[in-house]
Formats: C-alpha cells, structure tokens, sequence
C-alpha cells in the first residue's frame, strides 16, 4: 500500500486552529510531518470542544463521588445514577451555542438530537427532556428570530422523536444578543447492570457506522464551537448539522434492540468531530486500534473527499463495534429499521488507528494520542480578579430611592421578560407524550416524572442566574447549584447527582478564566455540601462576539442539571396555594437585601451591584428540615423564593389556582426589600390552619428561621391590609407580557 504523505506547512496546521506548539507535538507522535487529513484529525480532536485542553485541570477538582453513582464523570457518554428497585438514571446536558447563533432551528434541533443520543447510546430509553435558553432584548428584531427559531427548533425535533419537555428556563439579557446559550438536558431510564460503554475491544470484531447517511454538513464543527463569533461567523454555516428527527427516532429503537441481542461489544454516539471522534475514544478506552474503511460510508452527497467523510458532523448515527461472526443479527436488526448498517472496519491489535481509501492508506495515527487524557494538549492558564468585581462592592442600598406605590411596582415586576409566563414557549412543546409527566397540570418547583411500575418518581431541574454569577462567580456558583437543589427539595425530592454546562467567553481573557476557575470552586464546595457529585456534562468557551475589534463575553453561565428521587409519590410537593385560610410560613432568613435583583436592574435601572448575601450552612439547614417536615405531611404546598422575590414567589402560587393571599410586612424591614429582593435561601410553604402547632414544633428541630406571613385568600391580593386588587389581574400580566413583546 502506499504510504507517502505529501508534506502540509504550518500556514496550513494554524488555518485548521493548531498552533506551532501542538504542530510540532503532533510530528513527534507521527515522527514525520502529518498530511492534511491527519491535520484535520488533530484539529477537531485538539480543539476545545472535543480536548477541554483549557478546562481539563479544573474539571477534575469536581467532586465524583456519591451514594447513588454508577458511572462516574468522564467514563461513558453521560451520568449514570442507581435510583432504585433496580432501576438506573442517565442524564446529561450539553450546549449547542455557535450554532443556534448562525442557523437558530437546525442548531437548537440538533443539540436536542445529540444530547438524545448520548443517553440512549447508554441503553437507556430516554423519558424527559429539558433547556435552558439565554436570549438578548426580546424587545430586539435579533432576540425573537433567535427565540422563536430555537423554540421551533426544539419542538419540532423533540415532539417528533417522541420525548416530553417536561421544564427548563428562559432568560434575557443584552449581553447574549449576538451569542445566545443553547442548553439541552435528557434523562433515560435503564436496567442497572444493562449498560453499554463507549468502548473497543476485541481484534478482528466488524466495525459498524449505523443510522443517517454522511454529508457535508458540520464539517469542523467542534473546531466551530472552539472560537469567538465574529461578523465572519456566517461564512461557518456549513458547520451547522441538519437533524431528522424521525430517523433519530428509527436509531433509538434500533440501537435498545441491538442493545437486548447480547451481540453488541461498544458503541458510542457519532457527535462532535465525527467519526474521527468515536473511532479514537473507542480506541483508547479499549486500548486498541482500528481499521476503517472510509470508501465503505454510506453517503448521501457526491464527491466527498475523504478528510470530509473523517469529520462531517451528519446527525443521527452511531459507532458500533460487534462480537465477529455476529454480522447477520447485526444486519437483520437495522434492515428491520429500514436503517443503514455498514460495516466499515475491524478492531486491530495495538492502538493504531488507520483509515483507508479505495484500498489506500491515507491517514494513521495512535488513538491515544488523539484523545481527552491521552496525548491531547492541557494548558495551565493564568488568571485574575476582574476589575469590576471591586467595583460592585460598592453598591449602597441606602443610596436606592424607595418606590411610593409599591402596587404599581408590583404589577411592573410580574410583567418583567425573566419573570412573566413562557405560556406561549412551553405550549410548543408536547409535554405528555409517553405520559410520564406529573407536573404539567399541577406545576413544581423541578419538574416532576413517573417512573412506571414504582411507587417512585424523579425530580429533574436546570438552574442559573447569570446576573449572580457575574457579580461573583464562585457565590454565584453556589447559588446556582442551592437553587436546583432547593427546588427538588421543594418538589418533595432528594438530590441525587449534577451535571453541568459551563458557559463562558474566552479562556485566554485572563479576567474570564478567573470566572471560569471562580465558578468551579464555588460548585465543588456547594456539590460537596449537597452530597450530589458532578457526573459529567459539557464546557463551552468562546460565548462572546467580536464587531468591529470590541469583545463582548456573555455573563458568565455554569447551567446546573440535577436529578433528585422522589422515593415516594406521596412526598410530591406542588407550587400552588390550595385551601383559603391555609397558613402561609415564609422559611429562611430575611435580610434587606436586593442585590443583583430584577427589581434592582429593572425598575431602577442599577446593573452594577454585588451578588445577594449568602451562606451554604444555612442552605443545607433550610433544605434539611424542609426535607423532613414535608415527610411529616405537615406542608401543603412549597415554593423557593428567586427571581422577583417574594411578592413573585406569592403570586406564582396564588396564579394556577386563582386563589390570593392576605400578608404583613415587617416594619422593621424596607418594604421593597421585603417584596422585590432575592434574599436566598427562602422558601413559602402553606399548611392547614389545624397543623399550625405540629409545624412549628417540627421547624424547632433545625434552627432555621421561619415567620408567618398571612394566610390564603379566596382571589384577593391584601398587602398591609391596603387591597392590591385581584390575582386575575395580575395573572392577565402575567399570561401575556412576554409574548406580547416576541410578536410585537
């Protein structure tokens, strides 16, 4: 075979984003000069996206350890968490940034589509879905292209692949107008013990590619994903995949057949960078090699070149290796799919991997050398305190005029973009399909699953607030893993496990990888506090814009998914009010306190202050003895207080049964402190008049402040014994104002 690589200069290595360092490193595992494809090879799978070259070091301080762990982070394509009665939970987010930026539909479909597939890969059959979106002004003609190509986007993949949206979140702010988040979250349920793992093994075992045909589209994705959006962005379209959902759905069921023949070695979804991709991390985690046969692709456009062929980022297949002499039940089960099923390769000896073209060698290269904890690049970045962080301290709330009408500023802030319905975003959605969903019609904190044939159900929530991460990353941090915690807990659930998508600007901006770095040790300290390990998810860098030589990171967004077990039904806990004349407690510590608050930023139009005041000791506490007094059955409802504060938190209660409520405000507190600011760390419960004295025994046990608010009303909203009008009135606000700016 011939075996002589025409030589590439450097100009060529750092067009494909390699710098002279990884070049030169690159011919030192070659020991000659690599030819373009194997530039292409080091490319994608050097690039942040695929290596975490940047991220790596601090990634590994997470804690991995838990209770519930079956996998833990970095070993297989997602999380896996044992939740009982022999059943296990594997759950993953990933981002899908760049792309929704360029093409909004495609780019938010595919993510959907990808984040599936890491799930059933594993064998587990997915259940629920979530998202978490950051857009820029709605009130901008950008935002609500972005918006609503990515809503479509989701729904039309999800809802035709058959998996319910069950929760997610939807934030605003100017600083993602060019560089919008797209986050996607899954979770499928599996045997324990029924595991399939992304690995190779086995010389002489058939080598698979499964599912959608190849073409051209994503070509250097993960190289893509890897740098800043620039006025140039447009012209990486190309890179964006194109999705099928109807086609994921035929994989989906192919693949958990294939998974039950007992014939399957490993497999492994074909995401970022491709084939070049899972045949290298196959590989190396089953230290061997391969041999592919890249003219034996199943393509779906002419003239493809081979290099093409290696990186095309096409939706919708997988990787699968076989035990050999198995090829016809192989065969039978995608034939009976109507899917393609080409055997394209052998597992080999040794870890080298070799691709071949109409009988020519045109590419070799260890697998090892190609991958994450291999002989992918790591670099140690420096970093430092942001210049504005100092700068925030200085915020006086004493300096804050305090709001006369405090009702007009009332129906102000339940009109607000991040606090107002997402009605109309969440009826795109189909949230029933495959009947699982328990918290559609009787809303929770965390979204709220069956688990059939149990008595059990999980919890599943993704939570963020950027603005807080940005006033200090590594409380913000906290705050955002306390968040997804307190909302399971207030659903009824146990924390389980996280996992997490790291957004960020530019690692290489000192100022942003303190941020980076900040966050990460503020989520290992509250990780560790909640005892839910991190089981993997994703990092995305380079979320900022460069117009006209200005750089603009996006607030810094380490989205938090986390699971939590509902061990029994009965334990579930819902948001609305349910009896006039119940009780209402307000749990946790008051502090005059609207720090980095919508309220703040909104209606007095201050961006600049420090993030609210916070302590993960009383977090723990709040959560804890919420934990038990809902096990008493002394609550008859619960709702953490975030954003908007507590007179949002009272109306999202009141809203989805109509009922209202009847409350005092301290006096030794400003009142719109006491209404509007995010104090954290707070939670309104209801309880029954008649419980009153067993309730108050049991919030003895912890120490955790509590205070009695009022009590539920028919439908009116009374504040100081002033009226404040009806809940219709606020709801019709509230149902409205949002999309009343999108379609505007």
């Amino acid at each position: 075979m011939n075996t002589t690589y025409p030589t590439v200069n450097f100009d060529a290595a750092k067009e494909l984003g390699l710098n002279e360092e990884e070049f030169l490193k690159i011919h030192e595992i070659l020991g000659r000069e690599p030819n373009f494809t194997e530039l292409c090879m080091y490319s994608a799978m050097w690039s942040e996206h695929c290596s975490y070259k940047n991220s790596i070091i601090w990634l590994k301080t997470l804690p991995k350890d838990g209770p519930h762990m079956l996998v833990k982070a970095g070993e297989e394509n997602a999380g896996l968490v044992d939740i009982g009665e022999g059943l296990a939970c594997a759950f993953k987010i990933e981002s899908h940034n760049h792309p929704s930026a360029l093409e909004p539909y495609q780019g938010a479909a595919t993510g959907v589509g990808g984040i599936n597939r890491d799930i059933f890969t594993m064998g587990a059959r997915p259940i629920a879905q979530l998202n978490s979106l950051r857009f820029g002004n709605p009130k901008e003609a950008r935002t609500k292209w972005l918006l609503k190509g990515v809503v479509k986007g989701i729904g039309d993949y999800g809802n035709a692949f058959g998996v319910p949206i069950v929760g997610g979140e939807v934030y605003f702010d100017e600083c993602y107008h060019q560089n919008p988040l797209v986050n996607a979250f899954s979770a499928g349920i599996m045997e324990v013990g029924n595991m399939i793992s992304a690995t190779s093994k086995g010389p002489g075992n058939p080598v698979y590619i499964v599912g959608s045909a190849t073409g051209k589209d994503g070509i250097h994705g993960a190289s893509f994903a890897s740098k800043d959006l620039s006025e140039d962005s447009a012209n990486d379209i190309p890179a964006v995949q194109v999705g099928d959902p109807f086609q994921e759905k035929l994989l989906l069921e192919a693949t958990l057949e294939l998974a039950q023949s007992g014939i399957i070695v490993g497999m492994q979804d074909m995401g970022a960078a491709g084939i070049i991709c899972s045949t290298a991390e196959m590989s190396a985690a089953g230290k061997c090699g391969m041999d592919i046969q890249l003219d034996k692709v199943p393509l779906r456009q002419d003239q493809m070149e081979p290099w093409e062929i290696l990186l095309s980022e096409s939706q919708e297949r997988m990787l699968v290796v076989v035990q050999k002499g198995k090829e016809k039940e192989m065969k039978a089960i995608f034939d009976k799919w109507d899917l393609n099923c080409a055997h394209i390769g052998e597992v080999t000896e040794g870890d080298t991997l070799q691709f071949f073209w109409n009988g020519e060698k045109i590419a070799h290269a260890p697998a090892e050398s190609l991958v994450l904890g291999g002989g992918a690049p790591i670099y140690y970045r420096e970093y430092r305190k942001a210049a504005y962080y100092d700068q925030l301290q200085n915020f006086d709330i004493s300096e804050v005029e305090e709001p006369k009408d405090l009702r007009k500023v009332a129906t102000f802030m339940i009109g607000l973009p991040n606090i107002a319905s997402r009605k109309f975003i969440i009826e795109q959605y189909d949230s029933m399909v495959g009947t699982v969903n328990m918290s559609t019609n009787n809303p929770t904190d965390a979204a709220v699953v069956n688990i059939k044939g149990t008595n059990r159900a999980l919890a599943m929530t993704v939570d963020c607030n950027s603005r807080y991460v940005f006033a200090d990353p590594e409380v913000g941090t906290m705050i955002a893993v306390s968040e997804a915690a307190r909302n399971i807990v207030c659903s009824g659930g146990l924390p389980s496990a996280v996992t997490n998508c790291l957004n960020f600007g530019n690692p290489y901006n000192k100022e942003v990888y303190w941020q980076f770095v900040s966050a990460i040790k503020g989520m290992s300290a509250a990780c560790e506090m909640f005892k839910t390990p991190v089981t993997g998810g994703n990092v995305s860098f380079y979320n900022q814009t460069v117009l006209k030589e200005k750089t603009e990171p996006v607030f810094p967004t380490p989205t938090i998914g986390m699971i939590g077990i509902i061990e029994d039904k009965k334990f579930i806990t819902t948001i609305p009010f349910k009896e006039k004349g119940d009780l209402i407690f307000l749990l946790g510590q008051v502090r005059e306190d609207i720090n980095s608050s919508q309220y703040l930023v909104h209606y007095h139009g201050i961006e600049n202050s420090p993030v609210p005041t916070f302590s993960l000791e009383a977090e723990n506490a709040l959560q804890e003895q919420l934990k038990m007094t809902i096990r008493a059955g002394l609550i008859k409802s619960a709702h953490d207080v975030s954003e908007g504060g507590l007179f949002c938190c009272l109306m999202e209660k009141s809203m989805p049964s109509g009922m209202g409520f009847d409350i005092t405000i301290p006096a030794e507190i400003r009142p719109d402190a006491y209404l509007f600011g995010e104090g954290q760390s707070r939670v309104i419960v209801t309880v029954k008049q008649e419980d009153e004295a067993d309730f108050i025994d049991n919030m003895m046990l912890n120490g955790v402040a509590f205070d009695l608010l009022g009590h539920v009303t028919k439908g009116s909203i009374r504040v100081d014994d002033e009226d404040w009008g009806d809940v219709s009135e606020y709801k019709a606000i509230y149902d409205t104002a949002l999309e009343n700016i999108i379609n505007t």
